[in-house]
């Protein structure tokens, strides 16, 4: 069971400029405080930035693997899910970068991260 799995992430959409995952808050999401976790957060904009990446790289050449992220934690969430929207901000061919937004069931910005994803030969890796 992977990341994404233990901490409840699902699809929601899928466009042809952007991808969105719900995340649960809940107690395996949340901080000491009740509210979402940062870290949570985080794994949420990783995920759905690096298997955007993956989506667009050729997998029998190369993959795709997490470079930089990093957020800015705006509003506390204490129930209820976020929704990840991601768009790609540069999609080269040596790396990637997506904007990634975080919000409440309200739709009121949690957070707002930036991940940058580097694309390896796969035959460097071996």
């Amino acid at each position: 069971m992977g990341m994404s799995a233990l901490l409840g992430m699902e699809w929601v959409d899928i466009g042809p400029d952007f991808l969105k995952m719900k995340m649960p808050v809940s107690e395996n999401t949340i901080q000491p405080y009740g509210l979402l976790h940062g870290g949570a957060s985080c794994s949420l904009a990783e995920t759905i930035g690096s298997i955007g990446s993956y989506l667009v790289i050729d997998n029998t050449k190369y993959i795709c693997v997490g470079m930089e992220i990093n957020a800015n934690h705006i509003k506390g969430v204490r129930s209820g899910f976020v929704t990840a929207t991601a768009t790609p901000l540069h999609l080269g061919k040596s790396s990637h970068v997506w904007d990634i937004k975080l919000v409440n069931e309200s739709g009121l910005l949690v957070c707002v991260s930036r991940h940058t994803v580097a694309i390896v030969d796969f035959d460097k890796i071996k």
